[in-house]
């Protein structure tokens, strides 16, 4: 990633974040509608369920410009989603789940440049997950 798309995300996800628990809603609904077979990998509180995911995004964000000091944690959360049942394809309705939710949130601010940022962002994270789920 770009200096400058690290900044994008930051600043993209700066907006996110006050509505983070909103966010997270609208997130779970288009993931469910994109693939509704996913919903069952999903067991308890969606709401915390929603907190959760908010704060691992967060974490990332925040630390983007350090990935080699996340990438560990990454690694460790793709092999627990081994667990769960996600399987490769799964990672890819994610992002379009995720895309579609900022775009949502932010508005015109959701500019492409801000999605090639967030799409670069991710296809890095979820990388470092399904290398890790794998091997």
């Amino acid at each position: 990633m770009t200096p400058q798309q690290v900044e994008l995300v930051k600043q993209s996800w700066s907006k996110v974040a006050p509505i983070s628990d909103k966010a997270a809603e609208l997130f779970y609904g288009k993931l469910f509608e994109l693939d509704p077979a996913l919903k069952p990998l999903f067991k308890g509180d969606m709401a915390a369920q929603g907190r959760k995911l908010m704060a691992m995004i967060n974490t990332a964000v925040v630390n983007l410009d350090r990935l080699d000091e996340i990438v560990p944690a990454v690694q460790d959360l793709g092999r627990r989603h081994v667990g769960y049942g996600v399987k490769d394809a799964h990672y890819d309705t994610v992002a379009s789940a995720l895309l579609w939710t900022l775009g949502a949130g932010l508005g015109d601010a959701f500019t492409a440049d801000v999605k090639t940022a967030w799409t670069e962002a991710y296809g890095i994270l979820a990388g470092a997950m399904k290398a890790a789920a794998t091997g």
